[in-house]
């Protein structure tokens, strides 16, 4: 099928030679390639999501409080999300293969700390540890990939199965977390990770080109670093911790959050050699991309975690069949994914296929909103939830090339660190304030003497119909930025 061009895509840059003589072991080098990268980024992905299941179990072992056990969590999310830009950039500096492989090193063994923790603190410490890990191996994956693949077609198929692994990676983690859970104990949602972490670092050494990057001289900005990195972890910390604090508190954290962006931005528009090149917002594709994917994100996420409270709370289902009620949803997203993405994109383009997808996530959502505290699985969950995967599965690869098209190819680490950036903002803040207006909406009807599951489901109900209102908005935000007429229009 002949491509549209709708929307640029990248110019084809020289990638890194491989060491192989002939054009099918090459080829083999790269798809081979795919795979390891999808593998590494499948661990941290399942990671982030394993442990909600598990969060009564480690609270009950491990002795922590309500406000405690939050930190499970945000001590993963605040180093993950606060490093993805610095190590993205680095990776272009260093070398990807160098910062992924590290990062899969990492992430193995915070792990490996993880499973063994027998106090809270050092559940934390090796949770904070993780996330440095994993924001060094998902920092560069993207730009890696597209680096593998500069021709339109084969890019697509390789963002589409990378989307495919990432998407239903999450729904996965419920259903493994469920079951490890029940079915072991709770310290092998992380232990699992030793023989994926061990087998995935070999593959990766052994499979991914070498790359010698740009050097540290060429772009090591120190003090630029420290101003975006405080930044983004404030940030996420502020987000991750509202419902913990008081207004006034939060106001003042996200000044001081503010602040600290404002800084980084003067800095790096005067420094010699900027940690990140200003003119990288200038495209429109790239910074549109970004903010549809706060709120894109923002929704899933958000329908993820309510979602199975709803099928825990409401419904009265047990771990492992929550987990399980989720399953069907990674299915449809890896099947749509990989047999019909590429082939959407090339035909309609890839705006076209994002709208698409967002329709179908609105549309979802709104159904969810309407879900009775008598309902049940089948009439009531299973349709908006398989209505929304196929949205996603949609929508994301095109979300993903229209991203990556509007940057170079130096940039490409520090444009993947960037997408996966407002991805753990755009989940963190979904997550926030959806759980809190659901959690103060039910607190408000309990008070009123409603019963408690009719009051839960009103709640969630509340904060699906927001989530809802969050899809459209970014359905009107990409239709209004990312429609693209001339193939180098947004080209930097």
């Amino acid at each position: 099928m002949t491509a549209i061009a709708e929307s640029p895509r990248p110019t084809p840059t020289p990638t890194p030679t491989p060491t192989h003589t002939s054009a099918s072991k090459r080829t083999y080098s790269r798809w081979a390639s795919l795979v390891v990268l999808c593998a590494g980024t499948l661990m941290t992905i399942l990671d982030g999501n394993i442990v909600t299941v598990a969060m009564p179990a480690i609270q009950s072992d491990l002795g922590f409080s309500a406000p405690g056990l939050a930190w499970v969590v945000n001590a993963y999310l605040i180093p993950f999300g606060g490093l993805l830009l610095l190590v993205g950039r680095l990776g272009d500096l260093v070398g990807r293969k160098r910062m992924f492989t590290t990062g899969l090193a990492v992430f193995t063994a915070a792990s490996v700390l993880c499973g063994v923790a027998g106090s809270q603190a050092m559940l934390i410490a090796a949770r904070a540890l993780q996330g440095v890990g994993g924001a060094m191996t998902s920092a560069v994956v993207l730009g890696m990939l597209v680096t593998l693949f500069p021709e339109p077609r084969e890019q697509a198929r390789a963002i589409a199965v990378f989307s495919a692994v990432g998407a239903a990676g999450g729904a996965l983690g419920t259903f493994l977390g469920g079951a490890l859970t029940q079915l072991v104990n709770w310290h092998w949602i992380f232990l699992i990770n030793l023989p994926i972490g061990i087998v995935a670092w070999i593959a990766a050494v052994r499979v991914l080109v070498p790359e010698n990057g740009a050097g540290l001289g060429k772009g090591a900005d120190y003090p630029g670093a420290a101003l975006v990195t405080s930044a983004l972890m404030l940030t996420v910390y502020v987000i991750v911790g509202a419902g913990g604090r008081d207004g006034t508190a939060t106001v003042l954290l996200a000044l001081l959050a503010t602040a600290l962006f404002t800084g980084f931005v003067l800095r790096q528009a005067r420094a010699a050699r900027p940690l990140l090149r200003l003119r990288l917002f200038g495209s429109r594709l790239l910074s549109g991309a970004n903010a549809v994917q706060v709120l894109m994100i923002a929704t899933m996420f958000g329908f993820q975690f309510i979602g199975a409270l709803y099928v825990q709370r409401v419904l009265g289902y047990s771990e492992l069949a929550t987990g399980t009620a989720f399953l069907p949803a990674p299915v449809v997203i890896g099947l749509l994914m990989l047999v019909l993405s590429a082939r959407t994109i090339g035909r309609f383009g890839p705006y076209r296929v994002l709208l698409g997808g967002l329709v179908l996530i609105t549309a979802g959502m709104a159904l969810l909103s309407r879900a009775p505290a008598d309902g049940s699985y089948a009439a009531d969950f299973l349709p908006p939830m398989l209505l929304m995967a196929a949205g996603f599965a949609a929508a994301m690869p095109a979300l993903t090339g229209l991203a990556m098209s509007g940057a170079r190819e130096e940039d490409g680490g520090l444009a993947s660190g960037l997408f996966n950036t407002t991805q753990v903002v755009g989940g963190s803040l979904g997550l926030a304030v959806l759980s809190t207006l659901a959690a103060s909406h039910t607190d408000d009807l309990l008070d009123g003497g409603a019963p408690l599951v009719q009051a839960t489901a009103e709640g969630y109900q509340l904060a699906f119909r927001l989530a809802a209102v969050i899809a459209l908005t970014a359905l009107a935000l990409a239709a209004a930025t990312l429609r693209t007429r001339r193939p180098e229009a947004d080209r930097s």
